[in-house]
């Protein structure tokens, strides 16, 4: 191979390692905020509710019900900032609470199961608004 040759490749393999790079940290930076969701992987630290600080210390306190056949998730808006409250699964028909997020975040997960099906809601806060952005049905396969 010809030093004209090698001089290319290395440059190609440069040329590869920064675009990728450079992708990765656009990505990165983007996250969920693209999707008014704040960064990705950004977390507020556990505590005690009441003391937990919002993106605004004045925000309205906005909570709503989310009722559907598993039963009704409750979660609270303090201006971006998402709070569980609680999670009440229709026990009757057989629905359990799998997991529910009750920490601050920029949203709340929750997964309710009956049998082999599960639901996962994901609720964030649009506007100070309790919003579901993400419903997931799942129907685990016999053997």
């Amino acid at each position: 191979m010809t030093s004209r040759a090698l001089r290319y490749a290395l440059a190609w393999v440069v040329a590869a390692a920064l675009a990728v790079t450079v992708g990765v940290l656009a990505v990165t930076s983007a996250g969920a905020g693209v999707r008014d969701r704040g960064q990705v992987g950004t977390a507020l630290p556990p505590a005690d509710l009441a003391a937990t600080p919002s993106a605004d210390p004045d925000a309205q306190r906005v909570r709503t019900e989310l009722d559907d056949e598993f039963g009704a998730l409750v979660v609270e808006c303090r201006g971006t900032v998402a709070h569980g409250i609680e999670a009440r699964p229709d026990a009757a028909a057989g629905w359990q609470v799998v997991s529910f997020e009750t920490e601050p975040d920029d949203d709340i997960d929750a997964v309710f199961s009956q049998g082999p099906r599960s639901i996962e809601i994901e609720v964030f806060c649009n506007r100070g608004r309790p919003t579901v952005s993400d419903r997931e049905e799942h129907v685990l396969e016999g053997d």
